[in-house]
């Protein structure tokens, strides 16, 4: 459906989104991503991971009916698919869209199920990231639960990204630290993804994730004993790019 008031282009809008709210608190940014005209329709991505619930809560206390998009790789934890389901019957959220990757491209390009062995990211790429993009055609924004401790390519995250002038890439908790995510859980009371206790800080799919020892990074236990740092989700023409590499290359 489109919208009554044209949209200015990308680059133009994540710019002054980040000028006005680079020294604002989360719950300000996710407010004004989630009501302001100029960022237009929008859904927010969840892996329904370890830290998720914090965000996911947030949402649902500003608009429960905000699209959750939820990408079952087929390949997930079972442990997070009852988590998915746990967290989005407490928060009540109204429109939780599950996400698969194409059978038939299943069929095609991974019939044993054994392609993250051989080809890590062309697994994730059909499994993930093609689903997401189909499903994001109709928005023009998506919120994100990345973090600037994350490390790596993150650490100079902003707020608001653009996401190669397709969409604005919104993330509320870029400024947040470890501790004021359990924080926000533990004064919220709000479910824990049950394989954290069991050493995993950072869960995705069951095949490429492994236990995380004490003192490990916490992503250390993604894709281990790879170069693969990120599913790739997060790329635009297959490399991770932030506000300013775009800023720089205009």
């Amino acid at each position: 459906m489109p919208l009554e008031t044209p949209l200015d282009p990308v680059a133009q809008r994540v710019a002054e989104l980040n000028d006005s709210y680079r020294h604002h608190s989360a719950t300000d940014v996710l407010t004004r991503a989630l009501k302001d005209p100029q960022v237009g329709r929008i859904a927010m991505v969840s892996s329904f991971g370890a830290e998720s619930v914090a965000l996911l809560h947030m949402v649902a206390v500003i608009d429960r009916t905000v699209p959750v998009l939820f990408l079952d790789t087929q390949m997930l934890f079972p442990e997070t698919l009852a988590y998915q389901q746990e967290v989005a019957e407490k928060l009540g959220l109204t429109d939780v869209r599950i996400l698969t990757p194409d059978r038939t491209e299943t069929l095609l390009r991974d019939p044993e199920g054994d392609l993250h062995l051989s080809d890590p990211d062309a697994c994730c790429e059909f499994r993930k990231v093609e689903p997401l993009e189909k499903a994001l055609q109709g928005f023009d924004a998506w919120i994100t639960g990345r973090k600037r401790f994350q490390g790596g390519k993150r650490a100079e995250m902003e707020f608001f990204e653009d996401e190669g002038g397709k969409r604005i890439k919104v993330n509320p908790l870029a400024h947040w630290t470890p501790d004021d995510v359990q924080d926000y859980m533990l004064n919220n009371r709000l479910p824990r993804h049950p394989l954290v206790s069991k050493g995993y800080p950072s869960i995705g799919c069951a095949p490429c994730t492994s236990r995380v020892a004490e003192g490990e990074d916490p992503r250390a236990g993604r894709w281990r004993g790879r170069e693969k740092q990120e599913c790739g989700i997060h790329f635009i023409n297959g490399k991770l790019v932030r506000t300013g590499d775009l800023r720089k290359a205009g």
